[in-house]
């Protein structure tokens, strides 16, 4: 898998995320993408190969061994980092809409016409809510992983011995012993670890991009004149786009040129 085209699309959620975005962006790359790929591929590279069993039956070794893993772990921590990441591509996704957006209507308007947007990258509005929800998402991801990381293994450890009971085609119970127990589980907690400090992270993001929200709003309450201000403002610059469009068709009165003079374009921000 290549990674550094991962990293390359989420750098760009750098320049839209807050101090605890970024902070939850290092630790994914250096504690979990970094150690996943340098350190943790090796250790379980051997899993299957090294799980051996006190028996010569053919296929039991193998039904022993998917019987306790149904999964790898590193295959379900590889998931688990593109499912968890791939979230934050949406603040990007909506970002390039509003840019798009800003662009058709520079053409379509003209320079002089107000601004759809002042900061297409700036969390107001629709880009707001793409962002919490985001964050919600990979809040509910980290724990399912954890949740069925915890639920197929009835636990984080990892033992030295596990034992096959009335499963096909063993005889009775067969002892098997996996290859490299203490350091998988030190991998294993390391891992569980870092996932809880990503959980941290984004829960400390949510309530802070919340109360941001709310303190911004009791401002805006407690302070209307600069808000009417604003709005004049606002409509001043849509007067004078729309003056420009009326000077457009009386200069060039051509039939069927009544559409200039309708009213300017509504900025209702996405």
């Amino acid at each position: 898998m290549d990674w550094k085209t991962l990293q390359n699309l989420l750098s760009g959620v750098n320049k839209y995320s807050t101090a605890f975005g970024r902070i939850w962006l290092s630790v994914v790359f250096v504690f979990r993408v970094l150690v996943y790929v340098v350190a943790a591929e090796r250790v379980w590279g051997d899993e299957q190969k090294d799980f051996d069993c006190n028996t010569r039956q053919p296929g039991c070794t193998n039904v022993c061994y998917d019987n306790f893993f149904p999964i790898s772990n590193i295959r379900l921590w590889a998931l688990q980092l593109i499912f968890v990441t791939c979230p934050s591509l949406l603040v990007i996704l909506h970002v390039a809409y509003r840019e798009e957006r800003e662009r058709r209507h520079r053409q379509k308007h003209g320079e002089q016409c107000a601004r759809l947007y002042e900061n297409a990258g700036k969390k107001h509005g629709g880009l707001w809510w793409t962002y919490l929800l985001s964050l919600v998402f990979k809040l509910i991801i980290e724990f399912l992983f954890l949740y069925v990381l915890h639920t197929l293994w009835s636990g984080f450890a990892m033992p030295r011995l596990v034992q096959c009971t009335n499963v096909a085609p063993c005889p009775n119970t067969v002892d098997c012993y996996i290859a490299r127990p203490t350091e998988k589980k030190v991998f294993t907690y390391f891992m569980v670890g870092a996932s809880a400090i990503c959980i941290v992270l984004t829960i400390c993001e949510i309530i802070y991009l919340i109360f941001h929200r709310v303190l911004r709003s009791v401002h805006k309450v407690k302070a209307p004149g600069d808000r009417s201000s604003r709005s004049a403002a606002s409509r001043a610059s849509t007067c004078r786009c729309h003056h420009k469009l009326l000077e457009a068709a009386e200069q060039d009165p051509i039939p069927g040129n009544d559409k200039l003079q309708a009213s300017a374009p509504k900025l209702t921000p996405i």
